[in-house]
């Protein structure tokens, strides 16, 4: 009898113990992910086999089916490309110099169609081609916000779909070679271990780490499907929206979209430890990741019912862009939407920082140009060559400063 007591009371004790906190999971894949012991995750190296092997291993723990062509991985050997201008050429024969591994798990609900939701896992290592690190003293780029940030919020949504909106499949995919070109998303795509005219839409999160104070948050690709615009607003309580149509940007989901899916992308702005070593597991804001991952599943949970979303093609809003001769060495607030260009950062030794110019300033002249939003703000710079001079105008508080730029 005292036995079966012992019995009943251990069991209501294992039924009564809580969830694990999802806001400290994201945390603590973070953690891990940008943590030193993986040197940066660059695809080929240890790290990035490193990081690989803990999302496999988050995947089988959230109780996904394996998806690659080796369990959970999708391995793509490549050779680097010489010329910027040529196409990347994979070897699955193992002969290419650099080999990377896809991470790819499957949630089946035995439905018609598949939603891809996705973030790329690699980085840059101790630097590089893409480093904006400027110190000859070797520094490992953890990269917490670009992308472990959103590889947790892969692994939380992954949690939050367990057995929720089952009129779909979920394939969940973590990318490597990102950096190097958007690789691993293009292999897929190039060799799929589903049927690719069966996904629905495809969700995409890179650098969803750094939610500012006024809570902006990027979503591009809002054009690529006809319905995104409506769903996105119907279930925004907390965010200061930016959108943009375009289905062609700087990360993965324009792998998905150049193949005819929708796709939407999500995206915290750029800052000042971008490409740079500060980008530092400490500097998130974890809770900012939990609203975003929380929207993105109002947004799914609301298109549950919706079928396969039709496609539409926008227009490439990169195409449109200037080419440039010179740089002003800033980092422009992709998210501000007042009057001019914003400076979220100042590298060093660049033009922008001799002048004097600050973080926080708005540019609002460049030279005879107004500028009013990013696209003039390019517009302006294009016409300028290495050697010229000319006044910037910024505002600064309820100030216009007035500088001269040395390009």
């Amino acid at each position: 009898m005292r036995n079966l007591l012992f019995l009943i009371f251990f069991c209501f004790l294992v039924s009564c113990k809580p969830e694990k906190n999802q806001e400290n999971q994201l945390k603590e894949d973070v953690t891990f992910l940008a943590s030193d012991a993986l040197e940066g995750r660059q695809t080929g190296t240890e790290g990035e086999k490193k990081a690989a092997t803990y999302i496999a291993k988050r995947f089988k723990e959230l109780e996904l089916q394996p998806k690659g062509t080796q369990d959970y991985l999708q391995t793509f050997s490549f050779k680097p490309k010489t010329n910027p201008h040529d196409e990347v050429k994979f070897d699955v024969n193992g002969d290419g110099t650099i080999t990377g591994n896809n991470v790819i798990g499957f949630l089946d609900n035995k439905a018609e169609n598949t939603i891809i939701i996705g973030a790329h896992y690699d980085h840059l290592g101790f630097g590089g081609e893409g480093s904006l690190y400027r110190d000859s003293t070797k520094a490992i780029h953890n990269g917490a916000d670009d992308n472990a940030s959103g590889v947790a919020v892969l692994l939380n949504l992954a949690a939050k779909l367990k057995e929720k909106n089952t009129n779909n499949n979920y394939l969940l995919m973590a990318f490597s070679g990102e950096e190097m070109g958007l690789l691993g998303s293009n292999y897929f795509i190039k060799n799929p271990t589903i049927n690719t005219k069966k996904i629905s839409y495809m969700i995409n999160m890179d650098m969803v780490g750094r939610m500012k104070k006024d809570s902006s948050l990027a979503v591009y690709g809002t054009g690529t499907s006809p319905i995104f615009k409506q769903v996105l607003k119907s279930h925004n309580e907390f965010f200061k929206l930016v959108t943009r149509e375009s289905g062609v940007g700087p990360s993965d989901h324009t792998s998905f979209y150049l193949a005819n899916i929708p796709v939407l992308h999500f995206f915290t702005g750029q800052h000042e430890d971008y490409h740079k070593p500060g980008d530092d597991s400490e500097k998130l804001n974890y809770t900012g990741m939990y609203l975003i991952s929380d929207y993105i599943f109002n947004i799914i949970s609301d298109l549950d019912n919706n079928g396969k979303l039709a496609f539409r093609k926008t227009k490439n809003e990169s195409e449109e862009a200037p080419r440039f001769k010179v740089g002003l060495g800033v980092i422009p607030d992709y998210l501000f939407d007042g009057k001019g260009m914003r400076i979220d950062g100042i590298s060093e030794e660049k033009p922008a920082q001799k002048a004097g110019l600050q973080k926080g300033d708005i540019v609002i002249q460049l030279g005879d140009s107004l500028v009013t939003n990013m696209m003039s703000y390019m517009r302006a710079l294009s016409v300028f060559e290495e050697g010229n001079t000319t006044k910037v105008v910024v505002k600064r508080g309820n100030e216009e400063v007035e500088k001269v730029i040395n390009f």
